[in-house]
């Protein structure tokens, strides 16, 4: 089984790959949170130099409906020595896909296809697809398979959930089935709702022959997860990961920043916190901290009176 570290925007920047790779077991595929300036920003080529992802196999993701800026972007990245990028089809945001990008690129079949046909006839790069299975209901799925199925694909990683669901309800694995019934021509990567070793469990049963795993919302709440998953050593490393990502935040952002470093873990804390329950006082302390010196105490006190469950 490969295990995939998820594009999650704002989160799994380059300074959360470099604190996880440094604690925990890796991952087989890191993928950048996605792409989408015809030049890449500061900040986007930040995320795909290569001293900032050593020892990793990083995929940038592009996200962009227009063939010119994909192509460019395509460049780019293949300036820093990368052979193979992934198209964002699956983004549930609003304002993505009212411009008809991500998950919105779902609703036109036909102008998926085309758009597909031009990226792989111009792109000099191999091509993965993070994808979801729809707009508004699961019949359109079929059609958007068939337009895969005409493209030799890396990989196809698939959300088994519709625009419409976002992150809400079940996955609907009855996607993923057909997807494998179909044979398509190159390999399906599992992706939604693994966040323990039970849920893991359950979803490969029913779909046994699925032999890669993209975790995403999981690993922010147990970062310890794929190791779990692959049934590597565990190791209690929580509290140096944490500090080591709020060094490497601080470092980034610089001296006298705090509102700005503050505002990145806390939102790792929020997923962190829903495998701790039972430590709401420890983590409102935490939540409430308003300069690093106040969070780093009551960090530093939840690690000390914690209770796992």
């Amino acid at each position: 089984m490969q295990y995939y570290m998820a594009p999650l925007e704002g989160i799994t920047t380059y300074i959360f790959r470099g604190a996880y790779h440094k604690f925990y077991r890796d991952c087989d595929k890191y993928f950048t949170p996605f792409l989408a300036s015809k030049r890449l920003s500061y900040k986007e080529t930040n995320e795909i130099k290569p001293e900032n992802n050593e020892g990793m196999n990083l995929v940038p993701q592009i996200l962009s409906n227009n063939i010119e800026t994909f192509i460019e972007i395509a460049r780019q990245i293949k300036d820093f020595g990368y052979d193979t990028v992934n198209i964002n089809l699956g983004c549930p945001s609003g304002t993505v896909v009212s411009r008809k990008r991500g998950a919105g690129q779902l609703a036109d079949t036909y102008a998926l296809e085309k758009f597909l046909d031009e990226v792989f006839e111009k792109c000099p790069m191999k091509i993965s697809v993070k994808t979801r299975v729809g707009m508004y209901d699961t019949c359109e799925w079929e059609d958007i398979l068939a337009v895969y199925a005409k493209f030799p694909l890396e990989e196809l990683i698939i959300h088994p959930r519709l625009r419409e669901d976002y992150y809400k309800g079940k996955p609907r694995l009855e996607t993923v089935k057909q997807a494998i019934a179909a044979q398509l021509p190159f390999p399906i990567c599992y992706n939604g709702d693994i966040t323990s070793t039970a849920t893991f469990t359950d979803i490969i049963k029913e779909l046994p022959t699925v032999d890669r795993v993209m975790v995403g919302r999981g690993l922010l709440r147990n970062p310890a997860l794929v190791s779990e998953l692959s049934g590597s050593d565990k190791k209690d490393c929580l509290e140096a990961f944490m500090s080591e990502l709020a060094n490497r935040y601080e470092e980034q952002y610089g001296v006298g920043q705090d509102t700005n470093c503050l505002f990145k873990l806390k939102d790792v804390w929020n997923h962190l916190g829903m495998n701790y329950p039972e430590n709401e006082k420890l983590l409102k302390a935490i939540r409430k901290s308003d300069t690093l010196s106040e969070y780093r105490i009551a960090v530093k006190r939840f690690f000390a009176q914690r209770e796992s469950v």
